[in-house]
């Protein structure tokens, strides 16, 4: 299928303003619903009776469900447009998060968690398209913000679990709470999008799923990198306080807001790092910093130290999806939406084998050894970064 949805070559200085802080909301709900999310994973290991290789199995099937969706999502997107594709997706997502601790079997829990990593995928490809135009078209760097909202949401989704949990709100409560929040949220903000979106290139630009190749698929391969290891702190972290450092259930919830929050600061710094640093040592340096500070933390097992180190680790991998995402959109014959979803598509790869392999390591060993792999992904970020052009 060929076409592209395009923006109106006018759109006044307010109207874009409105767009860009929607744009903000949305990466706001998309944080806040994952955080929830991640919050609740102990929840939904306990209230199934999983061990970790039964839990690895349904993340892998919420990333199966993300993969599956983003072969489709560019066309979706290209078609329908990001405010109505986001707007679908965002209550699709939403319904799924209240559902996911209702189910009434496994096999029942996996289907949901498809459905909601397929709603998350659209989502995630919707917003991200929608910020690439509005950085083209205001000339300035601002997908780093966006990022950092979604970084701020993740925060906020953690922290309010954290308050619920030591309030003992039942956990399927709190997951109706968050999911009809966002939802609400999501259809007020998707009113002041752009309609429709622009094609920096007018020429032969397909909408339709492509194989990622050349360029395109070594930034998906850095994305797989870095997404396995962020997926694995999103997954694994609450129940690496909790069983490996020895935290109490109200500050392990906090790991993850310590991690988010950390990467939402940076991630508002990130626009500015991105004008004075070229892509590939900022890439490189943050790979560093992030496979240092967790290889200490996992060392060192205590709460405290474990907090800190998943706020470093956070500073490091906040602005990887950001600078991979916006070097796809400039990747010469493809629309944003498909770019995106092109990356993406290897990029969930990482998210596919990632929190299968954390567990399937923890299984057998321990989960300390579980996270290693976040190290491992860090440091082949960093030695990647060369692959980034400057």
């Amino acid at each position: 299928m060929r076409g592209v949805t395009r923006v109106p070559e006018r759109h006044g200085p307010a109207r874009l303003r409105a767009a860009r802080w929607a744009t903000r909301g949305l990466f706001l709900i998309f944080g806040f619903v994952s955080g929830a999310w991640g919050v609740h994973i102990p929840a939904v290991k306990a209230h199934y009776g999983l061990d970790a290789g039964a839990l690895s199995l349904v993340l892998m099937a919420l990333a199966v469900g993300a993969v599956l969706c983003l072969t489709i999502a560019g066309r979706v997107v290209s078609r329908f447009g990001a405010r109505a594709s986001a707007l679908g997706a965002g209550v699709a997502m939403a319904a799924a998060l209240a559902a996911v601790l209702l189910a009434t079997g496994y096999a029942a829990l996996i289907v949901l968690v498809v459905v909601f990593g397929s709603a998350c995928a659209l989502f995630d490809v919707a917003i991200n398209a929608e910020g690439s135009v509005l950085e083209a078209a205001s000339g300035k760097k601002v997908m780093s913000g966006f990022h950092g909202m979604f970084s701020l949401g993740g925060m906020a989704g953690a922290v309010f679990g954290a308050l619920l949990i030591a309030a003992g709100v039942p956990a399927a409560v709190q997951l109706a709470l968050a999911a009809a929040l966002a939802a609400t949220l999501a259809v007020v903000a998707v009113t002041f999008m752009l309609p429709t979106h622009a094609d920096a290139d007018a020429t032969a630009v397909t909408s339709g799923y492509r194989v990622p190749r050349g360029a395109l698929a070594a930034l998906g391969l850095l994305a797989a990198v870095g997404l396995l290891a962020e997926a694995a702190i999103y997954d694994w972290s609450v129940l690496y306080l909790r069983e490996e450092a020895g935290a109490a259930p109200a500050l392990a919830a906090l790991g993850f807001a310590s991690f988010s929050g950390a990467m939402a600061a940076t991630r508002f710094a990130g626009d500015r790092l991105r004008t004075h640093i070229s892509a590939p040592r900022l890439l490189a340096a943050s790979g560093l910093l992030a496979a240092v500070a967790m290889a200490l933390l996992l060392l060192v097992r205590d709460p405290v130290v474990a907090l800190i180190g998943l706020a470093v680790v956070g500073v490091g991998l906040a602005n990887v999806v950001p600078i991979l995402f916006i070097a796809a959109t400039k990747v010469p014959g493809v629309a944003p939406a498909p770019a995106i979803a092109a990356v993406s598509s290897i990029g969930y790869l990482g998210m596919v084998a990632g929190p299968p392999l954390v567990g399937g390591i923890a299984q057998a060993s321990s989960l300390s050894w579980g996270l290693g792999v976040v190290v491992a992904g860090a440091l082949l970020l960093a030695w990647g970064a060369r692959r980034i052009a400057a």
